[in-house]
Order: C-alpha cells, then structure tokens, then sequence
C-alpha cells in the first residue's frame, strides 16, 4: 500500500517486522554473527559484528526495499518504481524489483561510485546520473514519479522500509539472546528505527545506541529540537549515513526508542575500518565501520555483550585506497618528513641507508633541486614512509636528526 504523506503513515509494530522477516524468507540472506577479540579485549565484555556487508547487494539495504516493492498494489506495480540513492539503496531496490518483476528507474548522483553504478545497471535497474549530493537526486526521482506515475521507495522514511530493515534486530535477538547493547549507524535512520523496534519491544532492557558521522549529525540537533532539523552540507566519507535530515517516520521511532545517538570523526572511521579489514578480515564501507569507530573512541561506555551492525560493504575501491592510507596515518604507521641535505652523489642513497638501519619502509621520495629558496649546493626531499607506530615515528625523526639531517617539516 503507498501513502501520500508522512503523517498519514501508520505506525510501524513487532507484527510488521515479523511478517517482513517470513516475507524475506528465501531472499534476504541470515547473515552471519562473527566475535571481535579485539574489540571484546578493549570494551572488557564480549563483542560482536552482524555481518550485514555480506548481505545480498552487499548491505542491508535489500531487506526494507524488497518488503516495500512487494507490498505494492497491482496496479502500482505496472507503473514500476523508483528510487534515488547513492549506492546502497540503489542496488537494494534494483535487486528487489527484478525478483518481483517490476520495472525500475534508479536516479544517482553523478559522482556515484563506478562499481555501485555497475551494479545498480546488473541488477536490473535503469541508471540516470543526477545532481551532485543525493538531496538533488531525491528532487529528480521524486519529480520522475510525479511525471510517470511511478511508485517512489524512499530510502528510509516509510514503515515497509523500517520493517524490512527491523529484521536485523529479529536476528540479532536470535543469534545473541544475551545482548546488552546494540550499536549501529545512523544516516536517515531507518535501520536504527527498525532495529529499534523489534528489539525494544521484546527486550526493552537491551541498550541501543545510534551512531553518525560527526560532519553529517543531524540526529543530536533534532533530538534537542523535538522535531527533524536539516544540516546544511552535510559532509562526510561515510556516504552511507551522509543524509542531510532525518526521516519523519523513523525520527519518531528512534526518538523514542534510541537510547543514545553518538558522533564519530572521520579519523575515527577510518581507523575502524582498517581495524575491520586487518583483524576481522571484513571488507566494511565507511558508514558499516560507524559502530566500530564508536567502541574504539570510547570502548567503556558501552556493557557488553555488544553487538555492533556493520551495515554495508559496498566501498569504492579507489576511496578504500584513500581510506585506509588515512588510518594509517592516523595511526602513527605513515610520516611525512621533509628535509635538506648536500646535492651531491650518493648523499639521497646515504639518506636512504639511515631509514633502512631504522627499518622504515619508503614509499615515495620527491627530489627537489631547483626551488629558489634552495642554496646552491642544496636540494630538499621529502619522503613518505610506512612505519610501525607512533614509538617508531618518534625513533625515525631521532635517527634522521643524530645522523646530521634538519627535519623542516
């Protein structure tokens, strides 16, 4: 059934997220419930990830949007759907729509990943690039339909959605019955408000705390106002959770059932998922390591048994290159150091032989010879190394200073 506006919209209950989980039945994969002895070691109890990066289109995504299409009439249906994303979404509804045979036309902004955009078109969905942030995406699918009649399935603002999402709690429940606290990202909210539900209502003792990007936090302001308050230019790298507003559906679920909405840096995502990849071996886009940031920025705030929702897996692998280059560097294990020496032959392999005696590894060298601040007979490089942490940075920038080199920067 579609509705008009959001207030007309019926409220979402535990009967919804349990007829959406026997719809998904066959769809949507049980992903699986995987231990973190690393987060568990920090946080002092155990702690879990709910693998949703290797759900079918590789988020959660497919879940709301199949319980969405197939709860179409007919004859909405045979208008097909749209819908307008900048990844996830996109290839949740594509999917959704070929399994139920309805036409889709999904809208993305025109600086979309290439991968997700690929993907989307695999799926079964019409790509058009549109705008450059999905707020101006959503204005062109939203017009689409309005033109063609077209059913528009919103990423998070419509009680199918949240239902078809809430199943994630169902499992959680199942798969850890002892959970105390569950953690998980926020962009628009409907995965936090589905998640909410479900499990508030069978176990109101279990804690939930939503997490967004600190860049794209519209959730803390709205909850202070009583009501959904837009961020202006929301920015984040976390494109998953970088929504400008809440939904009006899920805000009022998550204001009333959401324990605690944290804000993470963009250091702190990026570390989380290089923490993601290294220890657990989960490839996780920015906005699925949100949760992992959050333990890691302040692991005793949270009681444990913890579950921690990594809700997608889709990153660009050009952003994971920069991503996790970034984690490192906010982990000590990168330094840029830049220096001058005598422009002479073999004074840069000498250079070199003090860095190897230190065992930094040298990623790239820039030779500067003719910069009018050089004297005659200087040159200045500057070197990117990887290093072991932030004693060996320290024990790098000692060796270079005892061997005669000035470090400027």
């Amino acid at each position: 059934m579609s509705y008009s506006t959001a207030d007309s919209l019926p409220p979402v209950t535990l009967d919804d997220v349990r007829g959406a989980q026997k719809m998904l039945t066959g769809v949507a994969r049980v992903t699986a419930m995987e231990g973190s002895r690393h987060l568990s070691q920090l946080v002092g109890a155990p702690v879990h990830f709910k693998c949703e990066n290797l759900q079918r289109t590789g988020s959660f995504k497919l879940r709301g949007a199949y319980v969405r299409i197939a709860g179409l009439l007919p004859e909405e249906r045979a208008a097909g759907v749209v819908a307008a994303s900048a990844g996830n979404h996109a290839q949740g509804v594509a999917l959704a729509s070929s399994l139920l045979g309805v036409r889709s036309t999904v809208f993305m902004p025109k600086g979309a990943p290439l991968p997700k955009i690929s993907a989307t078109r695999d799926y079964g969905a019409e790509v058009r690039l549109h705008g450059q942030v999905v707020d101006e995406t959503l204005a062109a699918a939203r017009e689409y339909a309005d033109e063609t009649g077209a059913v528009l399935i919103h990423p998070f603002d419509h009680p199918d959605i949240i239902a078809g999402q809430g199943t994630v709690g169902l499992e959680i429940l199942e798969q850890c019955p002892e959970v105390r606290t569950i953690v998980v990202g926020i962009g628009g909210g409907g995965l936090a408000a589905g998640i909410a539900m479900a499990v508030k209502t069978l176990r109101p003792d279990v804690r939930i705390v939503g997490v967004q990007a600190a860049g794209a936090a519209a959730y803390p302001p709205s909850l202070a106002a009583g009501h959904p308050v837009a961020v202006a230019n929301p920015a984040t790298m976390a494109d998953g959770i970088r929504v400008g507003r809440p939904g009006d559906v899920p805000f009022r679920i998550i204001g009333d059932l959401v324990d605690e909405v944290r804000t993470v840096t963009e250091d702190e995502l990026a570390t989380a998922l290089l923490l993601c990849l290294e220890r657990a071996k989960l490839v996780v886009e920015p906005a699925g390591a949100s949760p992992v940031a959050a333990l890691l920025s302040d692991p005793g705030a949270f009681e444990g048994p913890v579950v921690a929702v990594l809700s997608g897996g889709n990153v660009d692998p050009v952003l994971l290159q920069r991503v996790l280059r970034h984690g490192m560097a906010a982990q000590g294990r990168y330094l840029a150091v830049r220096l001058r020496l005598t422009d002479r032959p073999g004074a840069l392999a000498t250079l070199l032989g003090v860095l190897s005696v230190v065992d930094a590894n040298v990623l790239d060298v820039s030779h500067v010879r003719t910069d009018p601040r050089l004297g005659l007979t200087e040159a200045e490089v500057e070197l990117h190394l990887e290093t072991k942490g932030p004693e060996h940075c320290v024990e790098v920038g000692q060796a270079l200073r005892e061997a005669g080199y000035t470090v400027i920067g």
